[in-house]
This record gives C-alpha cells, structure tokens and sequence, in this order.
C-alpha cells in the first residue's frame, strides 16, 4: 500500500507552503473510470502517488529471498506562478530493499530528485519512472522492469502480468477513514511473474519468482486521528490474491479497516471495516530505534462462507528500514508467509505517529 507514504515525510517537511497545496491538489473521488495504459503513468495533479512492487525471489539454489521495489512522485504545495526551473513542481523517490534470511537484516538503497533537469520524471499516459540510474516502466510487449543498484545488491527484474488488474475498494475507489476524501484510487496486479537477475558483491545469478505490483494516488490519505498502517498483500497458492489493511489511530484502535479478496473464478469479496481484524502473536524489538512491531500476526477476514484466518510469519523479524541517516523515516516492511501462500506484511508508525 507500497504501498509506503513514510518516505514522503522527510523531504515534504523541508518543502514550503505544503498547507496550499490542500486547496489546489486533486481531490481522490468515486466513480472516476479507470482506462489503461493510461493509469499505469503519472497522475501529477495529485499530491502523492507510488508504484510499489513487492515480492520472493528464487536463484539455482533454491534460496528464497524477499525483495521491495518502490518509486514515489509528490506534489509539494509551491506558488504554480513560480517561474523558477529549480522551483521543486514534483519531486520523486525511489526506495529498493532486499529480505535474506542468510543477511538477517534488510538491505536497502534510495534515490530522491526533483523532476526534470534529465535526473527524474515520471511520464503520463503509461509506466516511465527514471530516478538517475533507477527506473521502473512498462515495455511494449506488457511487462512491467525495473533496473535499481544499491551498494549491496542490484536488481533487474521483468514482471509479467498473469491476471488482469484488480481494482481495490469500490471500482477503485479506496477508503482510507471516515470523512470524505480520506481515500486513495488504487488497483493492483498480484501474481505477476517474475524473471530477471540478482547481483550481489559483483557476482549475478538469474532469479525467477513471483510479485504484487500496487498503483495508489492520492491527495489526503490519513485521517487527523491515524498513527499509520498495517497491510498485507497475499499471493495465494490456488491463484487468488488478498489485500487486507488497518488504519491505526493514535489510542491503537481502528480508524479505517478494508481489503478484497479475489478468488480463482474472478469472483471479488469486498471488506468493509468490521470484515477485517490483525491481532498481533509475536512482537519484535528493533534494536536500532526500540520500535516494538507485530511482526507475526493473524489476520482474519469475513467471507459469505464465514470467517478465514491467514497467520502471517516473517521471513525473519528484522525487516526494519531505518532510514534515518539518509533522512528518511522508519518503518518495518518485510516478507510473509501463510497458509497457502506468501507476500508482504507493512508496518508504519510504530517509532511515532505519522505527520501527513
């Protein structure tokens, strides 16, 4: 619910003007139709928007490892009579991370830039994200690349599209608390499947797996009360998919909870808040920042059938991305397994309430 808005925070801070950007910014509405290829580009009129790619990765020997693909645009709140090049209309971040159990620690890398000036732009009409050296688009034939190089690790990955696009909440129009606006438009694509290489201390071993790609723009996502979230998503062994979310507030109730379940059929179930619950059972301390997160939960979701539960288990606990010396926010984001299947489990503020 890629995904991730904590890597916004840090740069939207420093960036003036932000409250005239809530008069001006396009306001998140239902019934807006979704056409594609259009909506896989840039929605620049909205104040912020991901293309959040998630997954598990498997080499010749067999060793399953985690990976995370992120690249954000966003719309700082500046005077649109500002005549000056350098004058930040949209800003850009990227955020790569890979989850081995052998490391036992999440290994990451960043980008950020203002668009233009040939360092980043995020294209319209279609998938185009570049961030210097990182990309993320779409190519002709339909997959989705991506091309990222951090110290540690680099990827270069294709996803190619086994299902058609699911579009999450109504139509993809996705409530994100109580009051109007606090919605996002928001589709997925999970089982996506994957090929590419995996290059690591200048050794490159090809990789096949499987992933979840999720598109989300918005304008006003948290409501005032929100701490963060905790979301899930789940590529199932019989080829349904599952998104499950919980908006937490500041006393660690539920604000806003939701989802979809999309069965093998096509058939789509859609949560509504009561429909979704995610008790934690084991609790991991970082040692890092003393952040105590429910790595290890039970979700459990109502169907017309009755209620289904999907434990979720870490690959390992220390998922943690601190970004702190970078400038960026902390935040736990790691792989999952369950019964039946795998994805991601994400966990946003934890350290301290989210600010957006």
């Amino acid at each position: 619910m890629v995904r991730a808005l904590t890597l916004l925070l840090a740069l939207v801070w420093m960036l003036p003007a932000w409250a005239a950007e809530v008069e001006t910014a396009a306001v998140v509405r239902p019934g807006v139709a979704f056409a594609f290829p259009r909506d896989h580009g840039a929605h620049p009129a909205f104040r912020t928007e991901w293309w959040y790619v998630t997954g598990w990765l498997q080499g010749a020997d067999g060793r399953e490892i985690g990976f995370q693909v992120t690249f954000f645009r966003t719309r700082p709140g500046l005077d649109p009579a500002n005549p000056s090049r350098f004058a930040p209309a949209q800003v850009l971040f990227a955020h790569a991370a890979l989850s081995d159990p052998a490391v036992g620690r999440l290994l990451h890398g960043e980008r950020a830039a203002r668009a233009g000036f040939g360092l980043a732009q995020a294209i319209e009409g279609d998938a185009g994200v570049t961030l210097r050296d990182w990309r993320f688009s779409r190519e002709a034939d339909g997959r989705f690349v991506t091309d990222v190089a951090t110290p540690d690790f680099a990827l270069q990955l294709a996803f190619a599209p086994t299902q058609d696009v699911f579009l999450q909440g109504e139509d993809g129009y996705s409530r994100k608390g109580p009051r109007e606006g606090e919605a996002s438009h928001y589709y997925s694509l999970p089982h996506l499947k994957v090929s590419g290489r995996l290059t690591r201390e200048g050794t490159a071993q090809e990789v096949t797996g499987e992933a979840w790609l999720d598109r989300e723009w918005s304008s006003n996502y948290l409501a005032p009360e929100a701490a963060g979230w905790d979301w899930t998503g789940l590529n199932l062994d019989d080829g349904s998919a599952l998104m499950a979310f919980r908006i937490r507030g500041r006393d660690g109730g539920t604000v806003w909870a939701g989802g979809s379940l999309r069965r093998p059929d096509g058939e789509i179930v859609r949560f509504q808040p009561g429909d979704v619950s995610m008790v934690p059972m084991d609790h991991w301390r970082s040692p890092r920042t003393g952040a105590l997160y429910p790595v290890a939960q039970m979700l459990r979701v109502r169907l017309p059938e009755g209620e289904r539960s999907f434990p979720l288990t870490p690959l390992f606990p220390d998922q943690e991305l601190d970004g702190r010396s970078g400038g960026l926010p902390v935040y736990w984001e790691g792989a999952v397994r369950t019964t039946g299947g795998r994805g991601y489990l994400e966990l946003t503020g934890y350290v301290a309430p989210l600010a957006l």
